[in-house]
């Protein structure tokens, strides 16, 4: 049998800035768990076409929302081939009705524990429109082509994954829909096999919180130390106030910590359920971080009932002093499926459904203390400013342990943010164009970008 695996772009023509493309993986494991009596061909569109006369039985599409509407109309290309679809990931696990409209069947939440008999059904004829195990066994150890990720990533960047799950359960997140509350690990010497089969020294772990179960943690560090590795993975904040535990990821080849700090809003911060409730503490272990030669990677939302239009000046103000590595800014994105988009649906704030502007970079709702399109220039400002020239130099200040990397890392965010000023007028005519009153203020903020 032959198998198409695709990960959909989030349309024909848009394409991530390489140096801030992030590694898949979800492929790569579908793959390894295919019987080898199989073939598989993996396309990633974000980096190759997609041909829809590719020789295949069975056609797998993972997607996540904002790339939905491409993956159904992937799916719907190699339906008129003939050819069975079946559709996972995120946006399929939380509409699994929308996206049997389009596909064959849908696996729902993970793979591992269906995808083989998914596979013995298809080849018997018996396709099911759905599969899910809510809790598959993460301890078999799954063999993954590194070779394929390499040849597709900028800087031979691994991804590797360590666990699943969240106990946050964040009102705006979908993860706990994907994966569940609770934390699950993937067996240590599982981990240090993908690592030592993968042959790179450069690795992202996925997970949601890499330090989410401390004992765990301080075992996978340990025992990547002998490995001389590099790596970068997200963490909770409130975790990393832990001067053992952040000593070990550090001596583990730590290099840059994605963290999801949300807002300086201090009475936003309060309703994040989050362990850090003011900025003095915040600071305070931030810089604890930097001394351990660690770079920041902050990760911002803008769009919060709390906010108001000051929340972008005070946000860069607090990131520039902080010296804070490099940051993704953010607009508050109603996830179907989240508490968020339940909320927002019922009170008619959402502007549109259509999921390609799910991507945390649009406004699909009406804020509380101002229009969309403010919000919407507010975050390209608050982003433009932080990747300026002068933000660029007082905050190399304080990350002078790795120069290099926090140039790299700031030039991929810089190219990022001339492609969202120059995306801005499509969106204002696609959203935002029926609002006929525009302020002098935000006149002035639309010709200073």
């Amino acid at each position: 049998m032959k198998i198409l695996l695709i990960s959909p772009a989030v349309s024909k023509s848009k394409r991530t800035v390489k140096e801030l493309m992030m590694p898949q993986l979800a492929l790569y494991i579908l793959e390894g768990l295919t019987p080898e009596m199989h073939q598989v061909k993996i396309i990633e569109e974000e980096v190759q076409p997609i041909d829809f006369e590719e020789p295949c039985d069975l056609v797998g599409i993972s997607c996540m929302t904002a790339n939905a509407p491409r993956a159904y109309e992937v799916a719907a290309g190699f339906k008129a081939k003939g050819k069975t679809v079946v559709m996972g990931g995120v946006h399929p696990t939380i509409l699994p009705e929308e996206t049997l409209l389009h596909a064959d069947s849908v696996v729902i939440g993970e793979a591992e524990g269906v995808w083989e008999k998914l596979l013995e059904d298809f080849a018997a004829g018996n396709l099911n429109s759905r599969y899910h195990d809510p809790v598959p066994d993460l301890s078999r150890y799954v063999k993954k082509d590194f070779t394929k990720i390499l040849k597709k990533r900028l800087f031979s960047i691994v991804p590797i994954m360590t666990s699943r799950g969240c106990p946050y359960n964040c009102d705006f997140c979908c993860v706990t829909d994907l994966f569940g509350k609770t934390i699950r690990h993937i067996p240590i010497e599982n981990i240090i096999k993908d690592i030592k089969y993968s042959g790179s020294r450069n690795f992202m772990f996925l997970d949601d919180n890499i330090i989410g179960h401390r004992k765990y943690a301080k075992e996978l560090f340990r025992a990547l130390i002998p490995l001389k590795i590099r790596w970068v993975g997200q963490a909770s904040i409130s975790f990393l106030k832990e001067t053992e535990l952040l000593q070990l990821a550090a001596d583990s080849g730590c290099k840059i910590l994605f963290i999801g700090l949300e807002s300086v809003n201090e009475v936003q911060m309060k309703t994040l359920k989050k362990s850090l409730k003011d900025n003095a503490e915040l600071r305070q272990t931030m810089k604890k971080i930097k001394k351990m030669g660690i770079l920041i990677h902050a990760s911002m939302i803008f769009g919060f009932d709390s906010d108001t239009k000051k929340v972008f000046r005070e946000t860069v103000k607090f990131l520039i002093k902080a010296r804070i590595s490099t940051v993704s800014f953010n607009i508050l994105t109603p996830y179907p499926g989240t508490k968020t988009y339940d909320d927002l649906k019922r009170a008619g704030r959402l502007l549109t459904d259509d999921w390609k502007y799910y991507d945390h970079n649009t406004v699909v709702f009406s804020p509380q203390n101002m229009s969309p399109l403010e919000l919407q220039i507010g975050k390209i400002m608050a982003r433009t400013k932080f990747y300026r020239k002068f933000s660029f130099l007082r905050r190399l200040l304080g990350n002078l342990k790795s120069p290099i990397l926090f140039a790299a890392t700031n030039y991929g965010h810089m190219k990022q943010a001339k492609v969202e000023r120059r995306r801005l007028p499509g969106l204002k005519l696609e959203l935002f164009d029926h609002y006929p009153y525009i302020n002098s203020e935000t006149s002035k903020n639309i010709r200073n970008l």
